[in-house]
């Protein structure tokens, strides 16, 4: 039996039995089990390509009249099962696979210089404004939500398109040089602005820096998935006990589904051609993007 299949098992039980101690497990199930196929989609794009699982969810829970806040709520939530499930895959993959080779020489460095600022760009969008009143002028404003995502959207689209002819290429890059580090630190604190407004942001700008950069795109996206769950983790919590807004019943299902598709989405890329892959991910983001704009 494979091992992701071994952890999802596990992780299975222990759902199972938390529903079953509901008083209503059945209208549960019926109502909200259609969520867990949204959340194996969104978990294996994420962690496939290093974008959130926002791209997903934004468009979906918007469509389902969920308001702005509860999107981006229940998004950081879902975010939260799919993003550690993917992260803790690939640091296994790297622990096992690539510790020690050149190629993966920048793997801890990077999570060591993105981390602090990812998670600083998302505290100050979300507690700033307790803080001072002047950081009020960054804080969420739930109703640019559509349009900030569209216009991110087709950004980000673009940016992968740039970065497929990397693809095709030899890795150049091993070790960070003396800039990487200060400038990933200021794009993941700009990534964490973003993903606290959006739930997406800091994983897509951080793995577009790494391949442009001539890195390895394998490691790229590893770094990207991991910090990802760094940045969701530190920004859920605002959401649960100051916005309040996450939809748990949404969450329990379509989070299931994330650990899963965080499990197997290694294996996605592993598989499949990574400019396949990024090609058919930037033409779908790219139509949400436009679509999402209010002129459609």
């Amino acid at each position: 039996m494979p091992v992701w299949l071994k952890r999802f098992l596990v992780v299975f039980c222990l759902w199972s039995t938390l529903i079953a101690v509901w008083q209503t497990p059945i209208h549960w199930i019926s109502d909200y089990f259609g969520y867990a196929f949204l959340g194996v989609l969104g978990a294996i794009f994420a962690n496939s390509t290093g974008a959130g699982g926002g791209v997903v969810f934004v468009p979906f829970f918007n469509h389902l009249g969920f308001d702005e806040t509860q999107i981006v709520a229940t998004s950081f939530a879902i975010q939260c099962c799919g993003m550690t499930a993917g992260a803790l895959t690939w640091f296994f993959h790297y622990k096992h696979n690539h510790k020690g080779e050149d190629e993966w020489a920048m793997f801890t460095p990077s999570i060591v210089w993105i981390t602090p600022g990812a998670i600083l760009g998302i505290l100050l969008v979300q507690w700033g404004k307790f803080i001072h009143p002047t950081l009020s002028a960054i804080s969420v404003n739930s109703s640019l939500l559509h349009l900030a995502f569209g216009v991110f959207s087709i950004l980000l689209a673009l940016a992968i398109f740039i970065t497929i002819p990397r693809y095709s290429k030899a890795t150049t890059s091993h070790c960070l040089a003396t800039l990487d580090g200060p400038v990933l630190f200021v794009v993941s604190l700009i990534g964490g602005v973003v993903t606290a407004w959006l739930s997406v942001g800091v994983g897509e700008l951080v793995a577009v820096y790494l391949i442009m950069r001539g890195f390895s795109v394998k490691a790229a996206i590893a770094v990207a998935v991991i910090i990802s769950a760094f940045s969701v983790w530190s920004g859920v919590v605002y959401h649960l006990v100051v916005s309040e807004a996450i939809y748990a019943q949404v969450v329990t299902f379509a989070g299931l589904g994330a650990i899963l598709g965080g499990l197997i989405a290694k294996y996605v890329v592993l598989v499949f051609s990574p400019v396949r892959l990024k090609i058919f991910f930037a033409s779908w983001v790219m139509i949400l993007g436009v679509s999402g704009l209010p002129v459609f």
